[in-house]
């Protein structure tokens, strides 16, 4: 079952983790479909991928649509039995979804119908779940309808941030997958339909959701978690905005521990508010 032919969708980090996953268990793709490198940083320095880096160095052939359709007809003559989507960043439509006999599958870190859209993970931190997991299911041209394969579900720590979390489900993910293709493959799954009724949805992440000065303490330690990294969280303070990097909860307090002022180096955020009271004296 390991020689079968499938189309990896993928772009990010969380994908890498997966394709790594995946190899462990002896399954590799005969192509990589990736987003187009693009501009990164305030240099824009044109990037590419993580998952192309990855697809050069096991030397497997990738292709960088600017769109899946673009490359409709491709996938057509090449017969492939599966597609698996694990953070591409495009919708597959419907012509591509038809594609493959055993159909496309996805790696969604949720335990869907709960979390559907976007931003799965920081919405399980924000909402101070206590568990989450993974869902394999099979793609349908709804945004995260598909009927579920398989799931995870795993406790998760109190204090556990974004990137912990992100790694937990992307390992989580790659290794559900691998554990249920080979009866997929043998037809032995009976995909369950959703409970429409029962879903949530959770839209992209902006800059401005971390803005936390007019939140209570246990929102802003959630926030906090939750955007660790990007867009990460920041309070105004009389006008002067003060990015929050190491913060803690402490007897329910949320508690700020370094701060970067707007156009200053990082500092503790004691030394900030000598620093404000001795100008204001």
């Amino acid at each position: 079952m390991k020689s079968i032919n499938f189309v990896y969708f993928g772009t990010p980090e969380f994908s890498v983790i997966i394709l790594e996953e995946l190899k462990q268990a002896g399954y590799l793709p005969s192509l990589i479909v990736t987003s187009p490198d693009r501009p990164v940083g305030r240099k824009h320095i044109v990037t590419p991928p993580p998952v192309k880096e990855w697809a050069k160095l096991h030397h497997i052939e990738y292709w960088q649509p600017e769109h899946p359709r673009d490359i409709e007809k491709e996938l057509l003559k090449r017969k492939d039995d599966l597609f698996i989507v694990a953070s591409y960043g495009y919708i597959l439509p419907q012509s591509v979804l038809d594609i493959p006999r055993y159909g496309v599958l996805n790696v969604h870190t949720s335990l869907l119908p709960k979390y559907r859209g976007a931003a799965p993970i920081e919405s399980v931190i924000l909402n101070g779940e206590e568990t989450t997991g993974s869902t394999i299911m099979r793609m349908t041209l709804g945004m995260d309808e598909g009927p579920i394969i398989t799931q995870s579900q795993f406790d998760i720590e109190a204090d556990i941030t974004k990137p912990e979390l992100f790694e937990m489900l992307a390992h989580d993910g790659g290794k559900l997958l691998a554990s249920i293709l080979p009866d997929y493959l043998r037809g032995k799954c009976s995909p369950i339909e959703q409970n429409h009724s029962e879903a949530t949805y959770c839209g992209k992440i902006q800059k401005s959701d971390g803005d936390i000065t007019h939140d209570t303490d246990i929102v802003r330690w959630r926030k906090y978690r939750a955007y660790y990294g990007w867009p990460g969280v920041f309070v105004f303070d009389n006008g002067t905005r003060l990015k929050i990097t190491n913060a803690r909860y402490e007897n329910d307090t949320f508690v700020i521990e370094k701060v970067i002022p707007e156009g200053k180096n990082e500092m503790d955020y004691e030394q900030y508010q000598n620093n404000h009271k001795n100008k204001n004296t």
